[in-house]
């Protein structure tokens, strides 16, 4: 295979791992994905700008399916991004700002996906708070209040950007304080204390359009119902859910609009038919039972009747073919009007 280029969106002169990574990527993914991942960081601030796949694979003791695989995986994180040359080779990697592209509870991914993940929604515009008018908005009590309770909850002083992206759910996506204290609250007891992160929470709560604290722990309760019926179902049970496949789960709740029975009994059906986890084949199991109007569990159980009435009609009118071994051979038509005819013509 031919050499592989690497680039990058994001200029640097050393190793430098961003903190997104470490935060909200790290975690979830599999050692030896993030062994790559920290690799190919190396080799492109290192001026080490070609490798391929075979090298790689050599180096860590892996197949070049792993090493593809792994690839594939950050791509879908939207942290790698895979060019092909004319011929369907790999022949360049670009590493994208992965600041930009922190996973949300809800799992959006902003850039599009190898998987059939949805998009995300479109971010409310932002801009950039000047010193003096962080300032300006500090003088209001509430806004006041909510910067100290988000140092408390972060237990570290406000950055410009921590201040910036609250007034942003603020001033521009129009939350009232109490919305943003829970935020914060609830993104923290979660384990995530950095305003990335709460940021991505809030823009799925506009999009959703929460707008009471009430409405937030609504929400919050059925993502989790959701999240571990979900996990419980597919058999997972040594991993969290990456944000590819979170986002799977929004968008059989919010595009299909399926309760969780129907979305179990989909993640239930692909283990018995492909005995592994797979979002991909529970997606496409989903969206048949869509674009067949199913509702409820009923439904499904009418159309699986309707199927196997089917199989069973084509079934009966296919014609039958006898496993015997003569039939292995060309059939003969004879005319045997014919053959009685030569036979007493020779017996004559």
């Amino acid at each position: 295979m031919s050499h592989i280029t690497l680039h990058t969106d994001s200029p640097a002169t050393t190793t430098c791992v961003p903190n997104a990574f470490i935060d909200d990527y790290m975690i979830s993914a599999s050692g030896e994905y993030v062994k790559i991942y920290l690799y190919l960081l190396r080799c492109v601030n290192g001026n080490k700008n070609e490798l391929s796949i075979s090298k790689m694979a050599d180096k860590f003791e892996h197949t070049e399916k792993d090493i593809k695989r792994a690839l594939k995986y950050w791509e879908k994180m939207n942290l790698l991004r895979l060019e092909y040359n004319a011929e369907g080779e790999l022949e360049s990697i670009c590493f994208q700002d992965s600041s930009e592209n922190v996973p949300a509870e809800s799992g959006d991914d902003s850039d599009t996906c190898i998987s059939a993940a949805p998009a995300a929604p479109a971010t409310p515009k932002r801009r950039e708070y000047s010193l003096d008018e962080i300032s300006d908005f500090s003088k209001k009590e509430e806004v006041k209040t909510l910067f100290f309770v988000a140092e408390r909850y972060m237990r570290h002083p406000l950055t410009s950007n921590d201040f910036n992206t609250i007034l942003y759910w603020y001033d521009t996506l129009q939350f009232s304080p109490e919305l943003i204290e829970y935020l914060i609250e609830y993104c923290v007891e979660n384990g995530h204390a950095n305003t990335r992160y709460m940021d991505k929470v809030a823009l799925n709560w506009k999009d959703s359009g929460i707008q009471t604290i009430e409405q937030a722990k609504q929400a919050s309760s059925l993502h989790n119902q959701a999240y571990y019926a979900v996990i419980k179902s597919l058999g997972i049970n040594n991993r969290n859910l990456v944000p590819f496949e979170m986002a799977f789960i929004e968008k059989w709740m919010k595009e299909y609009g399926f309760s969780l029975d129907i979305i179990t009994e989909a993640c239930k059906r692909t283990i018995q038919a492909i005995h592994q986890p797979s979002f991909e084949y529970t997606d496409t199991i989903l969206n048949s039972w869509k674009n067949n109007k199913i509702r409820h569990l009923e439904d499904i159980a009418d159309l699986d009747a309707a199927y196997k009435k089917n199989k069973k009609h084509t079934s009966a009118s296919s014609p039958k073919v006898s496993n015997n071994k003569f039939n292995n051979f060309s059939q003969r038509n004879y005319n045997y009007d014919q053959l009685e005819r030569q036979l007493l013509n020779r017996s004559i």
